[in-house]
Parts: structure tokens; sequence; C-alpha cells
């Protein structure tokens, strides 16, 4: 059965800690030489958070194709 993602109803924005368990460390050093430090002034936490927002619209945009795509296949 799949699960379906559970929304809060909050005012506010919710903060949250996140971490990461069994990253190369090679791949976040990378990522903060390649990204954060060019991009968001070496500030960790906002590039996580824009990686993040593109994500999600990506995959929105992607979801948004196919179900396009199913609408006119059936028609």
């Amino acid at each position: 059965m799949k699960k379906k993602p559970q929304v809060l109803a909050v005012e506010d924005e919710m903060l949250v800690d996140l971490t990461f368990h069994s990253v190369k460390a090679s791949l976040l050093f990378e990522f903060i030489e390649k990204i954060v430090k060019p991009y968001f002034g070496d500030n960790l936490n906002a590039a996580i958070q824009d990686l993040i927002h593109k994500a999600l619209a990506e995959q929105e945009f992607v979801h948004s194709h196919i179900t396009h795509l199913r609408s006119n296949m059936e028609s």
C-alpha cells in the first residue's frame, strides 16, 4: 500500500533539524566547493534549501507533464 504524504496545517513555518547519514565526505566537500561557496557565499543551509525547492519544482513539472501526456493518450 502506498503511503500518502501528510500535510501539516500550520500558520508559521516550522523549522526542522536535518541529519544526513552515510553520505560520502568527498561528495559533501565537492558540493561545498562547486555549489555552496560560489553561489551561496558559504551558506550550506541556503544551498540545501534551494536544492530541495528545485527538486520539488522539477518533480511537479515532470508529474504534470506525465499527467498531460496520459490525458492526451486517453482522448
